[in-house]
C-alpha cells in the first residue's frame, strides 16, 4: 500500500508540476498586490482539489459505465503522458495545458484562480488522466482511498506553497532554473508513462 501511494504521488506531483507554475503564477500577477496573489494562490487549489476529488469520486465509475476496461485506460493515460514528458524535456509549450489564445484571455481576466490556473494549469488533462489511472484500483479499498486522497491533497499543498513563494523562488531560481527543473522531471515522467503502458498491455493480454 505505501509503496503504491509512493508511486502515485511521485507521478502527480511530476504530471502536476509544481514547479512549473512559479514563472506563470508571477507573469500573470505582476503588478498585483499580496493580497490579490494570496486569494488566487489559495482559491485556485481548493478549485483544483475540488476537482480533482470529485474525478477520484467519479472516475472508477465512469469507466465502468463507459464499458471502458482499466488496462484500456492505461495504456491511453500512459501515452498520454509520455507526450507530456517530451514536451518537458524539449521545453516546449504545451498544447496539452493552454492554447495561445486561451493564454492572452488569461491575462486580461480580473479572477484568475478559475481559468487559467486550476483549470488547466494545476488539474489539467495529464493530471486527472493519472487520477482515473489510479481510482481504478483502489475504487472499494477505503484505507487506500484514503491515502490516495490524502496524496491529492499534499499536492495541492505543495502547489499553494509555491504559489505564494512564486515571487521569491523566481528572483532566485530564474525561467532558466524551472525550465531544468522541468526537463528533469519529464525524463522521469517519461519513464514512469512506459510503465503505465506496459502495465496495461499486460493487463489486456495476459
Amino acid at each position: 500500500m505505501f509503496q503504491q501511494l509512493v508511486k502515485f504521488f511521485v507521478v502527480f506531483f511530476v504530471v502536476v508540476e509544481p514547479i512549473s507554475l512559479i514563472p506563470l503564477f508571477a507573469g500573470l500577477t505582476a503588478g498585483a498586490s499580496a493580497r490579490y496573489q494570496r486569494r488566487m494562490a489559495y482559491k485556485a487549489c481548493a478549485i483544483a482539489f475540488g476537482i480533482c476529488v470529485l474525478f477520484a469520486f467519479g472516475g472508477a465509475p465512469f469507466l465502468a459505465i463507459m464499458g471502458i476496461a482499466l488496462s484500456s485506460f492505461r495504456i491511453a493515460g500512459g501515452t498520454l503522458l509520455f507526450l507530456m514528458s517530451l514536451e518537458m524535456v524539449f521545453a516546449r509549450t504545451s498544447g496539452t495545458r493552454s492554447t495561445h489564445p486561451e493564454e492572452e484571455e488569461s491575462r486580461r481576466r480580473e479572477d484568475i484562480s478559475v481559468f487559467p490556473l486550476a483549470f488547466p494549469f494545476i488539474a489539467g488533462p495529464g493530471a486527472l488522466a493519472t487520477i482515473l489511472l489510479e481510482s481504478g484500483e483502489v475504487h472499494g479499498k477505503p484505507a487506500l482511498f484514503a491515502g490516495f486522497l490524502a496524496v491529492v491533497a499534499l499536492v495541492m499543498f505543495a502547489c499553494l506553497v509555491v504559489l505564494l513563494a512564486a515571487p521569491r523562488l523566481m528572483a532566485v531560481i530564474g525561467v532558466t532554473g524551472a525550465n531544468v527543473m522541468n526537463r528533469l522531471s519529464g525524463v522521469v515522467l517519461a519513464a514512469l508513462a512506459v510503465q503505465f503502458i506496459v502495465d496495461g498491455i499486460r493487463g489486456s493480454f495476459l
